[in-house]
Order: structure tokens, then C-alpha cells, then sequence
């Protein structure tokens, strides 16, 4: 894929396995030496410096295009930007101008943001990654991204992501869609991104973007936050509106925040979290919604409190179970309780929740491509668009997740119904729930995800192990930190708590964070040492 500017419009050329070459907004004069040195800058020690007067959200902005001309379209070519907003410095240039003269509109002011390529923004393409999509240019703004820009936000550009978020096919490979080829691991470049929100995962790893938002439906944030080296939250459903966000399943999907450091997500969160009553699950939110996140960063947070070990997610690789016993080290060291539980229901909503995924995309799907107005107005039509244009589409693996979906009835349906509600009551009221209320526990722990897997378009993805499935289902909190390493691939732990428990989990996070500095920037090898 290539992207140019045009008169001031971001062009796709064509789409390839390869990333783009070009960047617009960028300059060939300062690519390479970036007025402000951003790599490994954290959102909030910007938003000081800009606040000082030290540093502009232009001057910001433009360094984070520099860096995507160097990093991402260059050099070790990521592929993790599907496009640039047009508009990215002007709207920076406006902020600061508002900030000069004494307005500041919330806690992102002048913070550049990359979005997921699922999410509606007012003037850019929004395609799922799906070439089928490339025409797709919503009216208006998801609610989340209104919200991100009333709160001051810079909106970068969009990120690559496993195309469909990765609802298409049983042979995917986390990080590929048609329309913006491969995206990379930035700690080992043939190493996997993991998904959906691949691109969002890559970019933040690789600063270039201040933070990044990433959408989940089950495991699509931490798992590229895990694999990326990354801390990222995946919040309750409906504590950040989905309107505007191509689904998957109205029963689990989520936006939500991936940075650099506990304390960004806090920062992100508190520009993302909102009451949409136009979302289902939105009104229920009413009243649980900190007013600022940033007060639950403690380095003393776990101290009194009571964990719960999820051993049933261990065991598959000694690195992983290794970082984990340096996790339960440091929680208790911080004067936190650990103990081992087991769940009883572990693992037995897979067959449930696929179900109800596959309902729910279906009727989520159409609802989304009729409202916006897309090229294709239903899942069949994008079926058939996808057999037509196999050689460019499909080229990798085909759509029989697609097909299976489309071969569903409506949410009338019993059998629907029926695994909504096992896959619900096994992950949530007889899972995670039920092992909180038993062992009164603050939060369980697990570990986030095997080490990052090589990149391979024949056979598709080689998953070893997880731990977050179970909040995801339930459609509770979880979120993952740095923890520790295998041969230099970044792995993560997972705290997962009640519903509207985000605020005890950054908390939680934080004081891991601080205690264990796990975090290590990318190193961008080629490949493993042997």
C-alpha cells in the first residue's frame, strides 16, 4: 500500500503485502531530525511539557509524522499506519492557539492519537482494513472520537488491524488485511503483531504516536498490547461507547486504550469514557465513570490487597510461567495476598461465545454498512465482492467465518439466545465472578499471552496460550503490563476485576509497573538470534 497527500486528501494508490513509502505531512528535509525527540515520550510527561510552554502540539504532532516517514514507511517498515489524517497539523495548530489564549478543552489537549482503522472519523476512510472498504468515509465521528476531540485530542491517523478485526477467517494472520498489508512486530520484525488491533499495537511500541486507541472483542487489545510490550486496557462494555465502531458483537466489544505506560492508559481513559444512551450497554455506565482515572496511580496500590493466581492459564511455555512467578513476587513484596484458585467453568463458554459472535456480526454488521451508507450494504454483499476480487482480497486465507455468519438467523432466534446467556453466565456469574465473591479477591491474575509467534500467511497464526478470554466473555475489565520477556519477545500479566473496576485496575498496574520496570523499548531485529 502507498499513500500520498493530494491537496491536502490521503490517496490509497494500490494495495500490497508491502507497507507504504511515503507519509504525508512529513517533509524530506526534517525526516530523520525530528523537531521534538519522541521516541519513548509518554503522553503525560507531553502534556507537561506543552503545558510549561516548553513544547507545541504542533511541533508534537509533526515529529510523530517524521517518525512514521522513518520508521513506518522506512527503515524497518512497520506497516502499522493505514493513514494519516489530513488535517492532523492544522488541528494542532488550532489547539495551540487555544491554549494560548487560556482554553484548554480537556485531558488530551494537543495529544496525538492514532485510531484503529474500525473507527468512524469525520474525513478519513474507515475500512476494517477490507479493500471492499476502501470508498468507506463516514459522515460524522464515532462517539469515542468526538469525545477524544472535545477532550483536546490530536487525531493522527488511523492503524492497520487484522482485517474484520479478525472476524473472517479460522487461517487469518493477526496483522494482514487487504488494504494495508502486513504489519510487523516491532521487536522482531518476522515476529507477529498479534490482533486484531495490530497496527495500533506496532505504532505505540514504536512511539510514533503518543497513544493509541484499539478495539476488542476477545483479546483484540491485550493481546497486541502484550506482544508489543505495551500496557493496554480493554474496559467494560459500555464504559466507551461503540457507536461508530464496526462491530463484531454487541455483547463484547469494547474500545479502549494502549500505551507505553500505565499511567497513559489512565490519561487516555479519561478522554475516552462517556454515557452514550445510544449504546446498549452506554446507560448502565451511568454513575460508574471515575472523573479522572489518573488518581487511582499508586506505587502502593496492591498493598492489603488479595489476588487470585489463574493457574489454568499457565503451564504452556516456562517463560510465561517464569514471568508470572516474577509478577506474584512483586505483588507480594508490595503487600499484596496471592493466592491459587481454579475455575471451574474454564475455557466452557468457547463453543457459546463463537455462537454468539457469529449472530451478532451478522446483525451488527448490516445494521453498521446500512447506517453508514457503505459501498456494500450487507455481509452477503461483501461475501460476494470477496469471491470477485479473491486474487487481491484473499490471497492468504478465504471467508469462511464470514459464510458461517451469514448462514445465521436473527438475534430472535432461541439457540441464539441460549448461548448468549451460557457463554455469559459461564465466563461471568459461574467464572470470574463466582471466584472473586469465593475468595474475596480484588482482582485475578494471569498471564496475558505466549511470546510473539513468526508471521506465516500458509499456515496462519500459532496461539500457545492466553489468560484474558474469561473477562472478555463476561464482558468485564481486565488489563495487561509489561512483565517480563522470552529471548527479548515482550510478554504481559493480566488483572481482570468486576465490572467498572477500571479505576482498582490501572491502580493495580501502576504499582506493578513501578515496582518491576519490565517495560523495554523495540529493537526493531530482523529475526531471532539463533
Amino acid at each position: 500500500m502507498k499513500r500520498l497527500s493530494i491537496a491536502g486528501v490521503v490517496v490509497l494508490l494500490s494495495a500490497c503485502a508491502s507497507p507504504p513509502t511515503s507519509a504525508p505531512g512529513s517533509s524530506s528535509a526534517t525526516v530523520g531530525k525530528p523537531t521534538v525527540d519522541v521516541v519513548e515520550l509518554s503522553a503525560t510527561d507531553a502534556r507537561a511539557r506543552m503545558a510549561s510552554g516548553e513544547l507545541t502540539s504542533v511541533a508534537l504532532a509533526q515529529a510523530y509524522l517524521d517518525r512514521i516517514a522513518k520508521i513506518d514507511d522506512a527503515g524497518p517498515t512497520l506497516g502499522a499506519v493505514i493513514e494519516i489524517n489530513p488535517q492532523a497539523v492544522a488541528d494542532a495548530t488550532a489547539l495551540d492557539a487555544e491554549r494560548k489564549a487560556g482554553k484548554l478543552r480537556g485531558p488530551l489537549h494537543g495529544i496525538p492519537v492514532l485510531l484503529k482503522d474500525n473507527i468512524d472519523t469525520a474525513g478519513m476512510v474507515n475500512s476494517a482494513g477490507s479493500l471492499a472498504m476502501a470508498d468507506n468515509r463516514p459522515a460524522s465521528d464515532a462517539f469515542v472520537v468526538a469525545r477524544l476531540r472535545a477532550s483536546g485530542a490530536v487525531i493522527l491517523g488511523k492503524t492497520n488491524l487484522s482485517e474484520w478485526a479478525n472476524f473472517r477467517s479460522t487461517r487469518s494472520s493477526s496483522g494482514w488485511s487487504s488494504r494495508g498489508g502486513q504489519t510487523k512486530n516491532p521487536y522482531v520484525l518476522d515476529r507477529n503483531p498479534c490482533g486484531s488491533s495490530s497496527g495500533t499495537g506496532s505504532a505505540i511500541a514504536a512511539s510514533l504516536g503518543a497513544v493509541g486507541v484499539g478495539t476488542e472483542t476477545d483479546g483484540s487489545i491485550i493481546c497486541p498490547a502484550s506482544v508489543n510490550g505495551l500496557a493496554g486496557l480493554k474496559p467494560t462494555v459500555g464504559l466507551v461507547s461503540r457507536t461508530g465502531i464496526i462491530p463484531v458483537s454487541i455483547s463484547q466489544d469494547t474500545a479502549g486504550p494502549m500505551a507505553r505506560t500505565v499511567s497513559d492508559v489512565a490519561l487516555l481513559l479519561n478522554g475516552m469514557a462517556a454515557v452514550d444512551v445510544s449504546d446498549s450497554s452506554g446507560a448502565a455506565a451511568t454513575g460508574k465513570i471515575s472523573a479522572d482515572y489518573t488518581t487511582f496511580l499508586k506505587a502502593d496500590a496492591v498493598k492489603g490487597r488479595r489476588f487470585g493466581v489463574l493457574r489454568q492459564a499457565m503451564g504452556y511455555h516456562p517463560d510465561v510461567d517464569a514471568s508470572m512467578t516474577k509478577a506474584i513476587e512483586a505483588l507480594k513484596a508490595g503487600g499484596a495476598e496471592v493466592i491459587d484458585i481454579k475455575v471451574p467453568t474454564y475455557n466452557a463458554w468457547n463453543d457459546p461465545e463463537f455462537s454468539v459472535l457469529l449472530y451478532e456480526f451478522k446483525d451488527g454488521l448490516n445494521t453498521y454498512l446500512k447506517k453508514s451508507g457503505s459501498p456494500h450494504a450487507s455481509l452477503e454483499a461483501l461475501i460476494t465482492w470477496n469471491k470477485a476480487n479473491a486474487a487481491k482480497a484473499m490471497p492468504f486465507f478465504g471467508q469462511e467465518i464470514f459464510e458461517q455468519a451469514q448462514a445465521k438467523g436473527p438475534l430472535t432466534d432461541p439457540a441464539y439466545k441460549k448461548a448468549r446467556d451460557d457463554a455469559r453466565r459461564l465466563a461471568g456469574k459461574d467464572g470470574l465472578l463466582a471466584v472473586l465473591a469465593k475468595h474475596k479477591l480484588d482482582a485475578v491474575i494471569a498471564p496475558s499471552l505466549s511470546p510473539a509467534w513468526p508471521t506465516d500467511h500458509v499456515l496462519g497464526d500459532h496461539f500457545v496460550g492466553a489468560g484474558y478470554g474469561m473477562s472478555a466473555v463476561a464482558g468485564t475489565p481486565s488489563l495487561t503490563v509489561p512483565i517480563g520477556d522470552s529471548h527479548g519477545l515482550p510478554l504481559g500479566v493480566t488483572f481482570m476485576g468486576p465490572a467498572y473496576s477500571e479505576g482498582e485496575l490501572i491502580g493495580f498496574g501502576y504499582a506493578l509497573e513501578q515496582a518491576t520496570k519490565a517495560r523495554q523499548a523495540p529493537t526493531y531485529k530482523a529475526t531471532l538470534d539463533p
